[in-house]
């Protein structure tokens, strides 16, 4: 499976959410997508219906795999605390995430465009995986050369205070930021049920 780049307004509009980010588009027709509208009578969802529909939801808006979702969960299943919340955590410990977070790209698949493009180093290494796992204490920063790129400049001209993540530190004169620590879960804005996550892979 390819990762998705298709439409972002009829996705966002299949699971009634703007999951990219503001868009004019989905305000207009937050309905779902197809050719009868909002007018068609649609039947209430089973249980495990919900359930697939809030895991496709958290891949589609940190834009990840299948495999590697499946893969983030294990690892969060196997550590001691509330499940949901790890598997949040790790999704937002992503370094194409983070430099999403911090203001250096638009979007997260902008942001996963820069790492691909080794843009971004980490401690000061050029790391070009955007599913690199963060830790604690690790600096992110755009490379000296790749400082002057438009669609950096803009991005972080354009960011909003970063410091509502409260788990990152940016500092806008070096392009640089850090993982401070891994966030809460009412840190996190994004609108995801966790626990029904946890219960579909529970079956």
């Amino acid at each position: 499976m390819a990762r998705y780049t298709g439409p972002k307004t009829k996705k966002a509009r299949a699971f009634g959410e703007a999951i990219y980010g503001p868009d004019k588009s989905f305000e207009r027709k937050k309905y779902p997508p197809g050719q009868h509208g909002n007018s068609r009578r649609r039947k209430q969802k089973s249980d495990y219906a919900n359930q697939l529909m809030e895991k496709q939801k958290a891949k589609y808006t940190y834009g990840v795999l299948e495999r590697q979702f499946r893969n983030l969960f294990e690892k969060a299943n196997r550590k001691s605390g509330v499940t949901g919340e790890i598997l949040l955590q790790f999704l937002e410990a992503r370094l194409d995430n983070t430099v999403y977070r911090l203001g250096l790209a638009p979007t997260r698949r902008a942001a996963r465009q820069l790492v691909s493009h080794r843009h971004v180093t980490v401690n000061g290494v050029i790391t070009n995986a955007p599913s690199a796992q963060l830790r604690p204490g690790d600096i992110v920063a755009v490379r000296g050369k790749s400082q002057g790129m438009e669609v950096v400049r803009d991005a972080v001209e354009s960011k909003s205070d970063v410091r509502k993540y409260g788990w990152l530190e940016f500092n806008r004169d070096k392009f640089q930021g850090v993982f401070l620590q891994y966030p809460e879960r009412e840190q996190i804005p994004e609108k995801i049920n966790e626990q029904l996550i946890v219960e579909l892979y529970s079956k």
